[in-house]
Parts: C-alpha cells; sequence; structure tokens
C-alpha cells in the first residue's frame, strides 16, 4: 500500500507525518533533529513510501540530503505558497505535516526547486556577500542621516565610504557624536574589507556557465551579479513563462484582481528574495550609468516615487535576462526600454 510522508521542520526537531493512500493517519512522531532518528522512524515503511515532503525552512539541507542519499524521493515545498484548500484544515505542527503529506497524496503539492548540492555552498557565499552589502549600505544611510539631522546638509553614500575616523573628528565637534560616527565609519570599513575577502573567494571557485555569460551584457550587471543570478535561477527551462519567471524574482504587484477590483494581495514572501534584490541592485547601477535607462528612470519619478521607479526598471531587466537565459541573446536595449534608449 502506499504510503505519504509530511515533515514539518524546526530549528531543533521535526514532526513527521505517514499517511496511505485512503488518508488513514499511519504514523506520527516528533523527534529530534537527528538524521539517525528520522530513518529509524521511516524504516518500517520504507517500501511503501511513494515520496516525503519537507517544508523549504532555513534548516532543510541536512535532512533533504541525508534522505535522499538513502534513496527517498524527495519533495521540497515553501509552506506560503501552500493554497489552503478547502475542508483541508491545519492548526498545528502535527496536522501540519499530516496535511503536507495529503497534499502530495493528492498531487496538488507546490513543490519547488531542489538545488543541486554541490551548487549550494557557492550560492551561500554570494548570498553571505549579499548580506554583508546590505549591512554596509544601512551603516551609511545610518552615518547620513547622523549628518543631517546635526550639521543640516546631505553627504552622498560614495563620499561616506571615503571617510575614515579621524575625518569624523573633523566633521563634529561633539564627541558624543563622533563615538558614533566613528562606530558607523568604522563598520563600513570593516564590513567593505570582508565583501573584498568573499569577492575574491567567489571570483577563484565560482565561474559563469557559458548560458549565463549573456547576463553580462545586461546594463547594472556585472560578474557577481550575473553569478547570484546564475545561482538563484538555477536552470531557466523550469519556468514556463516570462511572468512566471517575474514573479519568482518577486518583480510584479502581489494584488489580486477579479472584475477590474482589487480582491485582495497575495504573499509577497512567496519567490526568491536574494534575485529581488539582485535585480534591483542591477537597476540601481544601470540608472547610474547608462543614459537611456536615466531618462526612462526619471520619467517613472515623474509620475511615481523612487522605489516604484526602481522596482519597474527591476522589472524590465528580470523580464530581460529571462529571453536571455532561454534564448542566448544579447541584452537589446531597443526592445526594453523603446524610445528611451
Amino acid at each position: 500500500m502506499d504510503h505519504y510522508v509530511g515533515i514539518d521542520l524546526h530549528a531543533d526537531n521535526n514532526y513527521i507525518a505517514i499517511i496511505d493512500h485512503d488518508n488513514k493517519r499511519v504514523f506520527k512522531k516528533k523527534t529530534k533533529n537527528d538524521l539517525r532518528l528520522v530513518r529509524q522512524a521511516l524504516k518500517p515503511y520504507r517500501d511503501q513510501i511513494q515520496g516525503i515532503v519537507v517544508e523549504s525552512t532555513y534548516n532543510w539541507y541536512w535532512l533533504v540530503d541525508g534522505l535522499f542519499e538513502e534513496g527517498y524521493t524527495l519533495h521540497l515545498v515553501n509552506s506560503s505558497a501552500i493554497k489552503q484548500y478547502s475542508g483541508l484544515k491545519h492548526s498545528d505542527d502535527v496536522t501540519d505535516a499530516f496535511h503536507l503529506a495529503n497534499l502530495l497524496r493528492l498531487g496538488i503539492l507546490p513543490t519547488g526547486y531542489i538545488y543541486p548540492k554541490e551548487e549550494r555552498p557557492i550560492r551561500d557565499l554570494l548570498r553571505k556577500r549579499m548580506q554583508l552589502v546590505h549591512q554596509r549600505t544601512l551603516q551609511i544611510q545610518s552615518f547620513q542621516n547622523l549628518v543631517s539631522r546635526n550639521l543640516g546638509k546631505g553627504m552622498k553614500g560614495t563620499a561616506v565610504k571615503k571617510l575614515s575616523e579621524e575625518d569624523v573628528e573633523h566633521l563634529f565637534h561633539d564627541k558624543h557624536l563622533q563615538v558614533a560616527g566613528k562606530v558607523s565609519i568604522a563598520t563600513i570599513l570593516f564590513l567593505a574589507e570582508k565583501i573584498k575577502q568573499l569577492e575574491k573567494t567567489i571570483h577563484t571557485v565560482a565561474k559563469l556557465k557559458d548560458e549565463y555569460r549573456l547576463l553580462m551584457t545586461v546594463p547594472g550587471i556585472q560578474k557577481i551579479l550575473a553569478l547570484t543570478i546564475m545561482y538563484e535561477t538555477g536552470p531557466i527551462e523550469r519556468f514556463a513563462k516570462v511572468g512566471n519567471y517575474a514573479s519568482y524574482c518577486r518583480c510584479v504587484g502581489s494584488k489580486r484582481f477579479s472584475n477590474e477590483k482589487v480582491k485582495g494581495t497575495g504573499n509577497r514572501r512567496n519567490g526568491n528574495k536574494h534575485l529581488c534584490w539582485a535585480y534591483v541592485e542591477a537597476a540601481h547601477h544601470a540608472q547610474q550609468h547608462y543614459e537611456y535607462v536615466k531618462r526612462y528612470y526619471q520619467k517613472k519619478m515623474a509620475k511615481t516615487n523612487m522605489i516604484v521607479a526602481r522596482k519597474t526598471i527591476a522589472h524590465k531587466l528580470a523580464r530581460a535576462c529571462y529571453y536571455i537565459m532561454r534564448n542566448q541573446t544579447r541584452f537589446k536595449p531597443s526592445r526594453v526600454f523603446g524610445m528611451w534608449q
């Protein structure tokens, strides 16, 4: 008899639920996050298990890899993407696990892509770099606010990056402000050094595959961003349409419409936040260094705000990259930005 397994994974424990083809509950157990214990719990049903569903939490690697190596069929699912089907109610960890198993049994499980084990360490390096860049940006903004509040003037981010702790002493006369400013500058310099360290390692171990090299013809995308897009996207063939890819990149709105009326909003947690960041970062660089992108950005700014204008460019770049990866063609400004090119 066919069996289906759902595992609700947490930081230090998990809930295992097994059902048969009639949705009868066969087994349930809470265990520690120990692969040996999970294997032991599944062993009596091994020959009947048709598939195992694991939630795509931050700590799924060890479990999915371990069970895959045991010969099980694994399915990774983003819990925020699961629809609340009528009649399939769930309210706690145990029933969550049974719910996952039942969705697999019914064939309506929204499964995610399981990235190859050998590629994940490099992807994690790129994500760590992204995290440090974000933290550096926050520190730069904090210092800019300190200057604006106390000196009544603005300071560009590029100027902040060039400051030393000694420069802060000349900028502020108050000792307490000097301490606050020095801490920000010291943190910015420290993060800059660590970002360089990561980039050096990334350039050494990560190589752009041939089918992704043309990403570097896109305005705002250099090698690091191209690598980020490559490792976060995976095989472009898994996205049937450009809209699917743009949605995965969080470059489209999450509102739902019916009869031209807003009926609610979708879950903004769906999709890949790292790809979203990559395309927004590319849009930021493009508007600074490409005149036709800058003109398009200014046109949008006249009608909306900076965030929306930049996200609009990011959306265009994501769509363009989809076709570049799928069709192996170079970026064509006239097709993306039209008259602004």
